[in-house]
């Protein structure tokens, strides 16, 4: 007989959850359902900001200011709402986007945000935790020119994001190519796993933290993608599906 396990995704939540918490990161929630306020305008996204073409939103039909939030950051805006610096949490939640089903993509999934605002935070701090939390997940690191065999090297690359300025995306080695090329990496042998940027002084200004005073940085990631990494999984839609012939794999027999 098989007894049960924890889903794939809660098992890669907690881990994340549980990296982060050695690094003094509490866990924030928030809800679902959430207004445009946080969602979009507090996070540097005013209405008809450009950026939110960004993300395809599911809107409430009875209120067109209620929607599915289409990240946690909305939770990141509630507690500098509620609280002044210092603050370091992590957001862990469901987020959904008006999206067609694929392998690649889903109307709904998971993300882990993180936020940390003080005096003197600097992007040096960014990279250092986000080292930490990607060795921490995947073990050994290298630089990316390294040529070190079973190691996961890792690397920043400048993006944009309304809420942070600069802004960056974090790529690794591809775990299941071991960098050499794959489907998975669009046989570039790098995966993109997380955004993140120092939090832009218009987000601070929004919630009376004194951007003169205080500075931050912010990240987020998908759990899909870090699970995807984790476990080789090339189908996103295996997450939801209930299959008992995937979940198997995460049972222990006895």
């Amino acid at each position: 007989m098989y007894v049960g396990s924890s889903h794939p995704l809660s098992i890669i939540r907690n881990q994340i959850i549980s990296i982060f918490n050695k690094l003094g990161f509490a866990v924030a929630e928030g809800p679902e359902i959430e207004d445009d306020w946080h969602n979009f305008t507090a996070l540097n996204l005013p209405e008809n900001h450009p950026a939110r073409d960004m993300q395809d939103t599911f809107y409430i039909s009875q209120n067109p200011d209620w929607l599915l939030r289409t990240h946690t950051s909305s939770v990141q805006a509630r507690v500098m709402e509620q609280q002044q610096p210092p603050i370091r949490i992590i957001c862990p939640g469901r987020v959904y986007r008006n999206e067609t089903i694929s392998a690649r993509a889903h109307c709904f999934f998971h993300q882990v945000e993180g936020l940390y605002i003080d005096e003197n935070v600097s992007f040096a701090d960014l990279k250092q935790t986000l080292y930490f939390f990607v060795q921490e997940m995947f073990g050994d690191l290298s630089p990316a020119l390294s040529k070190g065999e079973g190691e996961v090297k890792v690397r920043f690359r400048p993006s944009y994001f309304p809420f942070t300025e600069p802004s960056a995306e974090m790529d690794i080695s591809c775990t299941v190519c071991s960098g050499k090329g794959c489907s998975l990496c669009k046989h570039t042998g790098w995966v993109e796993i997380l955004g993140c940027g120092m939090v832009h002084p218009n987000m601070l200004s929004n919630f009376n933290i004194d951007p003169e005073k205080y500075t931050g940085f912010a990240f987020g990631m998908g759990v899909e993608r870090i699970c995807q990494l984790k476990y080789q999984i090339n189908d996103l839609r295996l997450y939801a599906q209930n299959d008992v012939r995937f979940l198997k794999q995460f049972t222990s027999a006895i």
